[in-house]
């Protein structure tokens, strides 16, 4: 089945109780089916909300969760950065809100494919952030992301590339109602609004406790450094494969260069190892599931061996570079290797494996520039930086080079 549905038939299994959704590609076929769901009476008692916007939302996600119900909403790109003031609000008051995100490039120029500079932006938001691999993964992650939502009282982002596996047909192994009913207990909150017992929330706090605050806020995501490995071992006991968890090792025992990454690419790259094994190199992969919170431990003993690690992410940060790199960084301090940032996949250009073999090639000769980006024309970029130096109305450069590609003026 397409993966958008199959994240919508397991999040109905989850038995939500709220669900307020905002289309957006390509998180839209997600929300579509689980209004059909609600409407078929199949996923009673719920109440789905159609909202006007992607704040409305999340604000909507907001109240239902603190009136004490489980709720769950989607989003993508644009949609997660109009709701961002909500995200904020959401983890401040924790609330535990399951939220896809199908992955989106964000403009502009506007850019409807994958990569992840939506998730990554609000890296630092207090969601807790889970990756997913394959639709399978996908899938299994919305159980696990609620029962981890629940029991800490956090919010998750259940993060899936967009198109790659939203839209893709894979056979995916569901589970049954009772499966998951066994699994994930019905919503308990921590804190609720009730009349009876009237309180305030989010209400001002001055210098004298806000550090305290956001430090319980840190607290938080700490915890569940331990407990998603937990509930990962649960969740294989309960439903027979593996899912979950902080990070994913493969071949990675006697490699002298591993690669790390988020999301489906890693299909691509642990094909590209086997064959790179298979002419005798030694080369590993690590998949993290969970960027936030990051699992600094883990990934350096994944990491601590090796002789070279590059960092392949599919997100940029302006002025500097790469961005799950930094983290990688920070769990190696001290350890002595060549790293490598490698940017690929923007705005949802193909990682190939021929562009994977020979990154490969040079990052073993330790060729490759600190910071280098995949596939990169440079002939293009070139032409655009000599029109801006001849005129000062040169016009956005996006169209200019759009207009060269299609004259071929360059290759």
């Amino acid at each position: 089945m397409e993966g958008s549905q199959a994240v919508a038939e397991t999040v109905g299994f989850c038995r939500p109780e709220v669900i307020c959704a905002y289309p957006i590609s390509p998180q839209t076929h997600i929300v579509e089916a689980l209004s059909a769901l609600v409407k078929s009476g199949r996923l009673a008692p719920c109440e789905f909300v159609n909202v006007e916007s992607e704040f409305a939302a999340m604000s909507v996600a907001i109240g239902a969760s603190a009136a004490g119900a489980r709720a769950y909403t989607a989003t993508a790109s644009q949609g997660l950065l109009y709701m961002v003031e909500a995200l904020y609000n959401a983890s401040g008051l924790g609330l535990p809100i399951v939220m896809t995100v199908a992955n989106r490039a964000i403009g502009a120029p506007i850019n409807i494919w994958n990569d992840h500079s939506d998730a990554m932006s609000q890296r630092d938001s207090g969601w807790i952030q889970l990756y997913a691999e394959t639709n399978q993964e996908a899938a299994d992650l919305h159980i696990q992301a609620f029962k981890i939502a629940e029991e800490l009282s956090l919010p998750v982002m259940v993060c899936m590339d967009g198109f790659i596996l939203t839209h893709a047909y894979e056979r995916v192994d569901l589970p049954s109602q009772e499966q998951v009913d066994a699994f994930l207990p019905p919503f308990v909150p921590r804190q609720v609004l009730d009349p009876a017992e009237p309180v305030s929330i989010g209400a001002m706090v001055g210098p004298e406790a806000f550090t305290e605050v956001r430090y319980l806020a840190h607290a938080r995501q700490m915890a569940a450094l331990e407990l998603i490995p937990l509930i990962a071992i649960d969740f294989e006991k309960a439903f027979g494969r593996v899912s979950g968890g902080l990070i994913r090792t493969y071949r990675t025992e006697d490699a002298e260069t591993i690669v790390v990454a988020l999301g489906s690419v890693l299909g691509t790259i642990k094909d590209v190892v086997d064959e790179q094994r298979d002419r005798g190199v030694k080369i590993g992969v690590v998949g993290i599931t969970s960027f936030r919170p990051f699992p600094l431990d883990a990934v350096r003993q994944a990491l601590g061996h090796a002789k070279r690690v590059v960092v392949l992410e599919k997100a940029l940060a302006v002025g500097i570079g790469g961005i799950v790199s930094a983290n990688v960084r920070m769990a190696l301090s001290g350890i002595h290797l060549h790293g490598y940032t490698v940017i690929a996949g923007l705005g949802g250009r193909p990682i190939t494996k021929a562009s994977l073999h020979r990154l490969v090639a040079d990052a073993t000769a330790d060729r490759l520039h600190p910071l280098t980006f995949l596939d990169l024309n440079q002939d293009l970029i070139e032409r655009e930086l000599r029109r801006a130096q001849r005129t000062r109305r040169s016009g956005p450069s996006a169209e200019n080079m759009l207009r060269d590609l299609a004259a071929g003026g360059v290759v």
